[in-house]
């Protein structure tokens, strides 16, 4: 059990990827803090893991007090705070002509201040408990696609905080910070998106070699394994990393123009 009688905040976690390192860190003997916007699949998630082992908070992370809440949560049910997962997110598309000021400005509270608003609540408990906080990603903060101009940026940001963070919290606090960015990962969202751009059911069924080399794309499970490590105490001191999840070299790739009906799939 690599995060046995851990008590870890993970966001956005009442489907997709959070859903899947919520489990995870149950399975590895830690007890969570559910979040989300969908109380349905919140209820479902939390009723799988047990009321011993979960407590689910149903709120918009932008909300003044959301983050404070969720802290206080931490505390009544578990005593404790040991780390932070910053997973929710607004997947969104937009692009120089069709994103205004107004909206790029909603798309960064969500994506980046949510998060530093979330790390700012829980730093007194995590310095108390040599705690560390992990931010989920993704690969297109390096540059990201066109119809991702928004998103893209938002999760630039968040990837500058977290090597900052990293390096600052650690040597004043002790508190490590890494992320993780993931590629392209098939959770109930994606399988949404594809359907709404035209695409078949069973899209990721068939799907171009030179974006998925293994013939399929990554599981949430498997973004949660890598998690896991980050969380843990045998990370040792690693901190202000970023970790590339995905089947193939992102940085540098140019896929071919007549494969961009996926293009817009990586989270």
């Amino acid at each position: 059990m690599r995060l046995k009688d851990k008590v870890i905040i993970v966001t956005g976690s009442t489907t997709g990827i959070g859903k899947a390192i919520a489990i995870r860190c149950v399975q590895e003997g830690a007890r969570v803090v559910l979040h989300g916007l969908e109380a349905d699949e919140g209820a479902s998630v939390f009723a799988s893991l047990g009321e011993e082992n979960a407590v689910l908070h149903i709120q918009d992370l932008i909300e003044d007090d959301s983050a404070g809440r969720l802290v206080t949560l931490a505390l009544t049910k578990f005593g404790k705070l040991d780390a932070v997962v910053n997973n929710a997110a607004w997947v969104v598309s937009g692009n120089i002509e069709t994103v205004d000021a107004g909206f790029l400005r909603k798309v960064m509270e969500i994506n980046a201040i949510a998060p530093y608003r979330m790390i700012r609540a829980a730093l007194p408990e995590l310095q108390r408990n040599k705690g560390n906080v992990l931010n989920v990603g993704s690969v297109n903060a390096y540059s990201g696609e066109p119809d991702l101009l928004p998103y893209s940026m938002s999760k630039g940001a968040l990837m500058t905080m977290t090597r900052n963070l990293g390096d600052s919290l650690f040597r004043e606090k002790g508190v490590r910070v890494n992320q993780i960015n993931p590629g392209w990962v098939l959770t109930e969202t994606e399988t949404i998106r594809k359907r709404e751009h035209g695409l078949a059911d069973d899209w990721y069924r068939s799907l171009p070699n030179v974006y998925a080399p293994s013939g399929r794309i990554i599981a949430p499970a498997e973004i949660a394994a890598g998690a896991v490590f980050l969380l843990s105490d045998e990370c040792g001191p690693v901190s202000g990393q970023v970790l590339d999840l995905e089947q193939y070299p992102f940085i540098g790739r140019n896929p071919p123009k007549d494969d961009s009906m996926f293009s817009s799939a990586k989270k």
